[in-house]
């Protein structure tokens, strides 16, 4: 089973149905999480980007699984090298993430950060799509 599991987090719904995966699949397998967040230039602040990161460790933690968290810098690159990065620095076994499931000209406009996590990977990654 999955001992370290990575997960990407940035406050939206649809990131924190991927937590609850991830929670869900810790525990079963008495792993633990590194909870990621890219930081970007735009609100909210750094301080507010980590109350969320400590929030989904605590909601980890309340599962009885063991969690921590990094919260990385924007000026280090695109969001998914980075999530790639900190899983294979980390030693990750899996990389879960959330996904909105754009298709057609919105996924073409807006590219996929979920599909570059996947293509860069060189763990197995988990797509949690967005809820109905």
């Amino acid at each position: 089973m999955y001992q370290r599991i990575l997960v990407a987090v940035d406050g939206s719904t649809t990131a924190d149905r991927g937590l609850d995966e991830a929670i869900t699949l810790a525990a079963a397998s008495r792993g633990r999480l590194r909870l990621v967040h890219v930081l970007d230039i735009h609100p909210p602040s750094r301080d507010e980007r980590s109350a969320l990161l400590a929030a989904g460790c605590e909601r980890a933690r309340n599962a009885g699984v063991e969690a921590d968290m990094a919260l990385l810098d924007p000026f280090d690159g695109a969001l998914a090298p980075q999530i790639v990065n900190e899983a294979k620095t980390w030693q990750a076994d899996l990389i879960v993430a959330g996904t909105h499931g754009r298709k057609g000209l919105s996924r073409l406009a807006l590219g996929s950060d979920a599909e570059r996590i996947v293509r860069g990977s060189p763990v197995p990654v988990l797509l949690v799509p967005a809820g109905s």
